[in-house]
């Protein structure tokens, strides 16, 4: 199947019981057997069954099938946030004194817990310029374990060469990692070019209406555990396979850091997958043509958009996307006080933090979400006083125009 078959039929067909053609919500916290030797087996791995919540769900196993489907990959686990899983994934890899590489322009918040928390158990984290590829190799050496990218880099909206830097990852045995939030299995799969596992906060685009949170984990089956330098899952792959990794953080990582998704969470999840296709065509569509009438406004300074035609990363992204920038961009207009007033002026937009939402949402990454970021580590990550981030819904376009032509108006009044 297609992806925009996929979207809604991949992973379940019907209930099995009832015939439900929609997964059911299975609100619970456990599962009852008729023997406790029933249970004993289940936990020992001799049979299978579902234990607990935590560790497994009948409605989230729906999700992980079709979320895995999407990528192509072996398996997918389903986690409680788009955190939860980046969080699952190193901790499951990476011990004191190993460091991993990650390009710098990603979410601040990813960047926060390479940089801050995972540096307070050992850890290094090497940042390098997601456009020079030929930086992922010269931050390298014998310690470093991994390699992490945005598939869109927000909010400085560069776009990595992903399979040069597989290449890279490849040939120096190292796992790469590629965060999809922003792009989703409708622009690209990952796997086709390299990535090893691949991550997602569900709560935006797949979500697409800001009603739960979620994330993903999915391994795309391109790295021979068998051969990697993580000696837990090496030793677990002589019986696991391909599988390993999954079962390593199922089995300890996942389930001991119990990050795991509500079952009304990953129903959602599931409800926002069936228009995910539709909709990434509206949000690509509406952000290239409000793309295209910023960079015409007299008024705004500057706008990061990979779709437009003289973007420096255009081309990759017709390489890697079909020419499809994804839903996101950001533009200046010359000062903090502006961007205030402009986020200020909005009446179709929203103000908050968050992006993927059917609806168009406006944020100042500066004084938000990259507020515990220094002046001059938010200058290395691009992130200026005066950058606004839309994440541009599926509304008539032209009410869009009509409402950031009126703020920007508003952000100017009174100024020469």
């Amino acid at each position: 199947m297609r992806t925009a078959t996929v979207v809604m039929h991949g992973g379940f067909e019907r209930d099995e019981e009832t015939g439900a053609s929609t997964p059911p919500i299975y609100q619970t916290v456990s599962y009852a057997y008729k023997t406790a030797k029933e249970l004993a087996d289940i936990f020992a791995g001799r049979a299978p069954g579902y234990i607990y919540t935590r560790i497994a769900n009948p409605t989230t196993y729906a999700l992980e099938r079709r979320l895995a489907q999407l990528e192509g990959g072996v398996g997918c686990i389903a986690t409680s946030s788009g955190m939860a899983a980046i969080t699952s994934v190193v901790m499951g890899l990476l011990r004191a004194g190993d460091e991993l590489v990650t390009a710098s322009g990603i979410f601040g918040g990813t960047l926060s817990l390479f940089v801050n928390t995972l540096g307070r158990f050992g850890v290094k984290t090497r940042l390098v310029d997601a456009g020079e590829t030929d930086q992922f190799a010269r931050a390298i050496n014998k310690n470093t374990k991994l390699i992490f990218v945005e598939t869109i880099g927000n909010p400085r909206m560069d776009v990595p060469d992903i399979p040069a830097v597989a290449r890279i990852a490849n040939e120096a045995n190292i796992l790469f990692i590629v965060d999809n939030t922003v792009t989703t299995p409708v622009l690209i799969k990952p796997k086709e070019f390299g990535a090893d596992i691949v991550v997602h906060s569900t709560s935006k685009f797949i979500n697409g209406h800001g009603t739960a949170i979620g994330g993903a984990i999915i391994d795309t089956g391109n790295y021979n555990w068998s051969k990697g330098p993580f000696k837990d899952i090496k030793h677990l792959a002589e019986r696991a396979g391909q599988l390993a990794f999954l079962a390593h953080l199922r089995n300890l990582i996942y389930r001991d850091l119990g990050g795991c998704p509500a079952p009304m969470n990953s129903f959602l999840m599931m409800q926002g997958l069936e228009t995910l296709a539709v909709r990434m065509d509206k949000h690509c569509d509406n952000a290239l043509r409000l793309a295209e009438y910023l960079q015409g406004h007299d008024k705004v300074r500057w706008v990061n958009y990979p779709g437009l035609a003289d973007s420096e990363f255009y081309g990759r992204t017709e390489k890697l996307f079909g020419g499809r920038g994804g839903g996101l961009l950001t533009f200046g207009l010359g000062d903090k006080d502006k961007a205030f007033k402009f986020i200020d002026s909005v009446r179709l937009a929203k103000n908050l933090a968050n992006l993927g939402d059917a609806k168009t949402l406006v944020l100042h990454p500066a004084s938000t979400i990259f507020h515990e970021f220094s002046a001059d580590q938010q200058k290395k990550m691009d992130v200026t006083d005066d950058m606004v981030r839309v994440s541009v819904g599926i509304e008539d376009f032209e009410d869009i125009r009509n409402d950031f032509k009126q703020a920007i108006e508003k952000a100017f009044e009174g100024k020469g």
